[in-house]
């Protein structure tokens, strides 16, 4: 029997020629990730363990994203955290704010995770790095604090969801509406533990930056994974970012390997679609929304903060006024990005239209700062979850799109199809 894109990688891992889905491995990972909310958790774990030394000081990363910049004392303490420990064992990968970005940006930026890896992380969203063509999944902090211990992770080998893309998506649709809409149709449980594999034309024609988007919000369907098999597309990013010739690019899944379910769209009559409060699957098309007043949009987080997400943003705002009732937030998911931005004029758009520019963060993601709703504020965000009480208040309400969606809707005041600007 074949073997899935997934198997393949799990196999290499382990050091087995092949794994079947329900099998427990004991595999190496490629690398590690922690933020400042989960890392001081593993830090914890890790100095009760009693290890001296963390298994290898360059495959790990500590980034303080989602309360920084420091929004009070005890987010200060818990970003000292990282840094002590940093220090301690002269963590190769440790970003203060200034070099800080989005983890889940910053880490395919500069090129630390690639074709074949397998990457773990104590956040929900480290899922992301599949769009490499990597297996990267989150785990709790206690796997993590393991992992520093013997590079070593316990997993069970997933099975195997394919989702084949078909046709060529009209204009505003992009990777954000190819997973809202595939997790609209399967539901937030869907995926339950399950590797999600994107295939098809349509899912091979899109940047980069939109397959971040997809593998990004694949943990939404309750994925363990969302992963797209290496391309040209995939070789020129990593061309891109290392400056190296890319690495397991031959990795793809076999022609007889099994799937414990396969699905297929035609995104060719598509339109951009939002998910409604309080959960990623509630979606419809924008155009079956109705005038829904907003009172925040933000542009931004580990889903839709990349370059060509505020490219689309402010071709839409351009020469525009956000409506004078409507808080438009936006934030670069890196510095390297955010200067990008500044390079091309971007951020002098998003100003003269009304908006605000913030250094990264997670902020308003999680409703940690930088963006928290009022009782019965509603916000129109790029992000990634729209549970009840996610951005502030029980009573708010948050509504997710892609970029292009949301740069209109600004200028509304009501959540808006680009093509009506």
């Amino acid at each position: 029997m074949g073997q899935t894109i997934t198997q393949k990688i799990l196999a290499r891992h382990c050091g087995q020629k092949s794994v079947n889905p329900g099998e427990f491995i004991w595999a190496g990972v490629d690398f590690t990730l922690g933020n400042d909310i989960t890392a001081p958790i593993a830090i914890d774990e890790f100095e009760k363990s009693g290890f001296a030394k963390v298994f290898d000081r360059t495959k790990i990363a500590l980034i303080p994203d989602h309360f920084t910049p420091a929004k009070d004392i005890k987010s200060a303490e818990q970003a000292k955290r990282l840094k002590t420990f940093a220090a301690k064992h002269k963590i190769k990968h440790y970003y203060e704010v200034g070099r800080m970005g989005i983890e889940h940006a910053l880490l395919p930026q500069l090129g630390l995770v690639g074709p074949g890896d397998l990457v773990i992380g104590a956040d929900s969203h480290t899922c992301t790095y599949g769009a490499l063509g990597a297996f990267s999944t989150g785990v709790g902090s206690t796997d993590l604090a393991v992992a520093w211990m013997t590079g070593h992770v316990w997993l069970r080998v997933p099975e195997t969801m394919r989702f084949v893309f078909r046709g060529k998506a009209p204009r505003w649709v992009s990777g954000k509406d190819f997973i809202l809409t595939t997790i609209g149709s399967i539901g937030v449980e869907g995926a339950l533990y399950k590797a999600m594999e994107f295939s098809g034309e349509a899912v091979h024609s899109l940047s980069m930056d939109d397959r971040l988007a997809m593998c990004n919000m694949a943990i939404e369907a309750g994925g363990k994974s969302g992963i797209i098999e290496p391309d040209a597309v995939t070789a020129a990013y990593i061309r891109k970012t290392t400056g190296k010739k890319p690495k397991a690019l031959d990795l793809k899944s076999d022609k007889d390997a099994k799937y414990c379910a396969v699905k297929e769209y035609d995104v060719s009559r598509w339109e951009p679609v939002v998910a409604l409060p309080h959960l990623p699957s509630n979606v419809k098309p924008v155009s079956k929304v109705g005038k829904v007043k907003v009172d925040q949009v933000v542009i931004g987080s580990c889903t839709n903060g990349r370059i060509s997400d505020l490219r689309i943003s402010a071709k839409i705002l351009k020469g525009k006024k956000v409506d004078p009732r409507v808080r438009l937030l936006i934030i670069p998911a890196t510095q390297e990005i955010y200067l990008e931005a500044l390079k091309e004029g971007l951020i002098e758009i998003f100003v003269k239209a009304g908006g605000v520019v913030s250094t990264p963060t997670c902020g308003p993601c999680l409703g940690g700062h930088m963006g928290i709703l009022a009782e019965g504020e509603v916000c129109l965000a790029t992000t990634n979850r729209n549970f009840m009480g996610r951005m502030g208040d029980k009573k708010s309400f948050v509504f997710l799109s892609n970029p292009a969606v949301a740069a209109a809707s600004a200028i509304t005041g009501y959540i808006t199809h680009p093509g009506e600007i």
